[in-house]
Formats: structure tokens, C-alpha cells, sequence
């Protein structure tokens, strides 16, 4: 295995494992060289995802999903292999709003409507890509209140770095981002988070694990032990014990150069608002009901028309069968069992009841 792995990411605290593994020496255990590409956005990593400049990277799964439906341009050919993370988002405010809209209330729902439609203009929240999580679950948190998120927000693409500095010169009033950028607006005082997105969804998927297709095709025995090091890796990400030092290494300046106290407050044993699991209950595992919801809203918002089969693109796009090896080789799970987890170890969806649009839309 001479060849290195060229692996993408963002500098986010989910992309922990991916770092721990190259500094902890696991994926060398495993006869990989791997060669880590920070990257200034998600747009950059899909693309080069897409056309071969990348291996692997940490990846939005719906915008994997939205590549591989056309949603972006050619079809592209990915695979999830594996799921990196759970939660981690944070729908965050400019103080000013924060205070008119929450008024003395600790959860924002019951102002939020009544807040949107009293503005002078549309607020401009930020998501950090169209086809994130991020822009999904803060359209179904608008949509429980009654507001239409098409209608009475404006929503705008920045990259998480950069959220904040646009967040304190006024270019939007909040922003819905991954662990650290909601504790650093909140610790500079220029922003206050109403809320983690596990709020909405406990624990929702958040980052996987994505592999240009004809790569894994072609390099199977690296696949296996690259997800044998990231699992490895997340194990070790999910003990509270290590959280300080993993702080500390995404906050190397020679790396990530993250504020190393809003990533120390949003891994286990932290302090955070919301924070990120990356291995228990079975976050590993790359679930095709949760790429299903994901396909389902944004048909819900008319991005994917009626025709196109979900259940064959989530088919396509998510493998756990590429994970089953790696996980019985890690004495994890047996890999003959792992499609029982779709109804044995699923998560609590997003509850409708609860969040349920009170406006025009579909669920």
C-alpha cells in the first residue's frame, strides 16, 4: 500500500477521527500513508471528490447525496461507507436578535414566527451549504414555528471558518454550523446559540465518511484498513478522558488551529450546548433510513423531483456492506448482522408531532 490517501476535510471539530488517526500513528499501524487536505469548503471537497482529486474525505452526507442525484451537476459516483459523527450543530443568533426574539424565554420556538414576521426585512441566516444538514434541520426548526423558510428568511452559503466574522459585521443575524464556530461566536460575544440541532433530532448523523466510488473499486484492501483506522479513531474521540488532548491537537496551528475551548466544550465530557458522539450506540454505522430522511426534505422543499426513486439513491450512495468487514475485523459487530441495525439500533428521527410545519409543505 504505497499510495498515499489523499482525505479531505474542514476545520471542524468532527473531523476528529480523521486527525487522531494520522497523529496517533493508526493509520501507519495499518500499512496507509495518508496525506490530509484542509479544505476551504464543502463545494471544493465534493468537487474533488467528484473529479478524483480526492480519495476520501469527511463529508455532509446530503451533499453527498445531492451529487450523486445530479443535484450539482454531473451524477457523481460516491459511497458512504461509514458514519464519522452525531450532532454537533448549533443554530446561533447575533446577540441583538437573540434577546429581542427569545425575550425570557430558555427555548426560542413560541417567539420565533412572531420574531421573523415583525422585521424591517427578511433576516439572512447562514448555512454552510445548500445540501448540509446544517440547512436541513434549521428549515424544519423554521417550519415547526410556522414560518416558510423561503418566505420569510433569506438563507445564505458561507463556509463554517467564516461564519463568525460575518455573524459580528452584520452581514447576517445567525447561523446554523458545526461545533466550534457556535461556542467562539457565543465566547466573543458577538452571537448566542438558541439552540443545538440535537434539539431537533437527537444525536442526527452528522459528518460521514465518503470515498469517490471507482476509488474503493480499485483499492479495496486500503478502504478496509482505512475505515479499520478511522474506527479505531473514533473510539478513542468518544472517551472523555481524551477529550483535552484532542482539543488540543485540533488546536495545533500547524493543523486545524481551532480555539481550542470551544472544541474542548463540545467533545465528550464537555461543556457545550450540543454536544458530538462519535462511536457509541452504534454512530458508526452508515444508515439507510437516515439518508432516506435526508432525501425525503429535500423533496419536501421540491430539490428532487417526484420521479426519483429515494430508496435506490440512498441504495447506491450508502454501504454498509463496505464497513461490514472493518467492523467484525475491529470485533465490533459481526458483519451478517449489521442490516439489523436499521430497525434495532436506529436513533429517534426527528419527532413530527413536535416539529410539525403549521404553514404550507409536506412533511
Amino acid at each position: 500500500m504505497t499510495q498515499p490517501v489523499r482525505v479531505g476535510l474542514l476545520r471542524l471539530v468532527d473531523s476528529a477521527p480523521v486527525i487522531v488517526a494520522q497523529a496517533d500513528g493508526l493509520f501507519a499501524e495499518h500499512g496507509l500513508e495518508v496525506e490530509i487536505s484542509i479544505e476551504p469548503s464543502w463545494s471544493n471537497i465534493a468537487d474533488k471528490l467528484t473529479y478524483g482529486v480526492l480519495d476520501a474525505a469527511v463529508m455532509l452526507p446530503p451533499l453527498a447525496l445531492a451529487a450523486c442525484a445530479g443535484l450539482r451537476g454531473a451524477h457523481a459516483r460516491l459511497v458512504v461507507p461509514m458514519s464519522l459523527s452525531q450532532g454537533g450543530n448549533a443554530i446561533v443568533a447575533s446577540t441583538e436578535a437573540a434577546a429581542s426574539l427569545t425575550g425570557n424565554a430558555a427555548y426560542p420556538r413560541l417567539n420565533l414566527l412572531q420574531w421573523l414576521r415583525s422585521q424591517p426585512a427578511r433576516p439572512r441566516f447562514a448555512a454552510v451549504h445548500a445540501f448540509s444538514t446544517h440547512n436541513l434541520l434549521l428549515r424544519y426548526w423554521l417550519a415547526s414555528a410556522g414560518a416558510d423558510p423561503d418566505r420569510d428568511v433569506e438563507t445564505v452559503v458561507i463556509p463554517p471558518e467564516n461564519v463568525v466574522d460575518a455573524l459580528a459585521s452584520g452581514a447576517i443575524t445567525g447561523f446554523c454550523a458545526g461545533a466550534p464556530w457556535g461556542d467562539v461566536a457565543q465566547n466573543q460575544g458577538v452571537g448566542r446559540i438558541l439552540l443545538g440541532t440535537s434539539a431537533i433530532w437527537p444525536f442526527h448523523p452528522e459528518k460521514c465518511l465518503c470515498v469517490a466510488e471507482s476509488w474503493s473499486e480499485a483499492n479495496p484492501a486500503a478502504l478496509h484498513h482505512l475505515l479499520r483506522a478511522v474506527l479505531r479513531a473514533q473510539l478513542r474521540c468518544d472517551r472523555a478522558e481524551h477529550a483535552a488532548d484532542i482539543a488540543r491537537l485540533l488546536a495545533d496551528p500547524n493543523g486545524l488551529d481551532l480555539p481550542e475551548a470551544a472544541c474542548r466544550a463540545s467533545l465528550p465530557g464537555g461543556a457545550g450546548a450540543e454536544l458530538i458522539r462519535f462511536h457509541a450506540r452504534e454512530a458508526w454505522f452508515p444508515a439507510r433510513a437516515h439518508a432516506l430522511w435526508f432525501l425525503a426534505q429535500m423533496r419536501r422543499w421540491r430539490w428532487i423531483d417526484d420521479q426519483t426513486d429515494l430508496a435506490a439513491l440512498a441504495a447506491q450512495v450508502y454501504r454498509p456492506d463496505l464497513l461490514g468487514p472493518a467492523i467484525e475485523a475491529e470485533g465490533l459487530y459481526p458483519a451478517a448482522s449489521l442490516p439489523a441495525l436499521e430497525t434495532t439500533a436506529m436513533l429517534p428521527m426527528p419527532n413530527d408531532d413536535a416539529f410539525a410545519p403549521r404553514t404550507r409543505g409536506r412533511r
